[in-house]
């Protein structure tokens, strides 16, 4: 079995805990964007940190860390902020499984943007996957009990908070992998570490500037629910970690299809913890996308 495999299924299972701690946070004490905070400043220093502690052990230095990668870097980190932030929003409108799978349309979304940025296309049947996966998007998009055309229900904020999700992690997964490829022939882990040290120190900085201008009631907020937080933080590393070492190992795009396994999880989480009621339509429409990564899958 390749090593990416194991590695993204560890993901997704970190994925699928930290996302159930921000939405705890989200709908009792923090914004959106404090419950996103919370993630990298409890994260950013424990990644920093391992970091710095392996270069002393091994004694090894850092490499060049040239223009291209900080400015994948920077966008990777910047469109996952905003990314995650519609993620811990649509967890207000939707419950907890089906928020999951809007946000899980960046699976659909990777290979496009793979395709255009990098270069790394997916295969004919790949494509046929990202057609039935659009088509488990259409079916999950109308808000139940709504009235009228399916269409008319891709506008509601749900679909955009989901949606808008998707697009924005396809270009961080993208530009993650883009930053890792560009420190050359080193170690999958060794790359991943510092890729992972890289973004999550821009995005502890960038967010704390944020809402120390605009809301800093929230920063203190996000001080004062650090139990939770720290949970959050270490989870986020866990994941994080086992991501970015997929993405270095893997094609993004095949990497986020494997990680929707995920969708398991966040139904299980749903029934199990949140005590949420999932309908008929939905388990249509996340039984239809799951369809679309088998065959996502069995198309690598």
């Amino acid at each position: 079995m390749s090593l990416w495999i194991p590695v993204t299924l560890a993901a997704a299972a970190f994925q699928t805990v930290r996302f159930m701690l921000q939405k705890s946070l989200s709908t009792v004490k923090l914004s959106a964007a404090g419950a996103t905070f919370a993630r990298f400043a409890y994260s950013a220093p424990l990644v920093v940190a391992g970091l710095l502690a392996y270069l002393l052990i091994s004694g090894r230095s850092l490499p060049t860390l040239d223009l291209t990668f900080w400015t994948f870097a920077v966008v990777g980190g910047t469109a996952q902020i905003l990314a995650t932030i519609c993620v811990v929003a649509l967890f207000k409108q939707r419950n907890f499984a089906v928020g999951i799978t809007f946000k899980k349309t960046e699976v659909i979304q990777t290979a496009l943007v793979g395709l255009i940025i990098l270069g790394e296309g997916v295969s004919v049947w790949g494509f046929v996957a990202i057609l039935i996966g659009l088509l488990a998007v259409l079916l999950l998009s109308k808000t139940p009990g709504g009235d009228g055309k399916w269409w008319a229900h891709l506008t509601n904020r749900a679909s955009q908070l989901g949606l808008g999700s998707g697009v924005l992690f396809a270009f961080s997964a993208v530009s993650y992998r883009g930053a890792s490829l560009q420190l050359g022939d080193l170690e999958p882990a060794f790359r991943a570490g510092i890729t992972l040290a890289a973004v999550t120190s821009f995005q502890m900085i960038a967010m704390a500037a944020w809402l120390a201008w605009r809301d800093r009631a929230e920063l203190r907020a996000v001080w004062e629910t650090r139990n939770t937080g720290l949970f959050v933080g270490l989870t986020s590393m866990g994941g994080s970690f086992c991501w970015f070492l997929a993405f270095t190992l893997q094609n993004a795009a095949y990497v986020k299809a494997l990680g929707q396994i995920e969708l398991i999880f966040s139904l299980m989480a749903s029934v199990l913890f949140f005590r949420e009621k999932i309908t008929a339509r939905e388990i249509a429409g996340i039984g239809l996308l799951g369809v679309s990564i088998l065959a996502l899958v069995m198309a690598i």
